[in-house]
């Protein structure tokens, strides 16, 4: 059998992800800022968010490696 991956459903546009997800804290130790910054980037706009059901928010693995400038990667950003 496969492993399991996070599978979520977005509040807002209710596609599944297929991606995979990271917490907050797992995105704040890639950047090394503290999760509540990863939290203002997100309201800002500056970084895309998934709720989970339980209300949580979760970060694409590929949207922030590519925010990091990690080879292969379409696009970076500053913030």
């Amino acid at each position: 059998m496969p492993p399991l991956e996070w599978k979520a459903r977005s509040v807002n546009d209710r596609r599944t992800v297929d991606s995979p997800l990271l917490t907050p804290a797992e995105v704040a130790a890639m950047f090394r800022v503290d999760p509540k910054t990863v939290t203002r980037w997100a309201k800002a706009g500056k970084l895309t968010s998934v709720r989970t059901l339980g209300g949580h928010r979760r970060y694409r693995e590929a949207e922030v490696r590519a925010l990091l400038g990690d080879p292969g990667t379409e696009r970076q950003w500053t913030f």
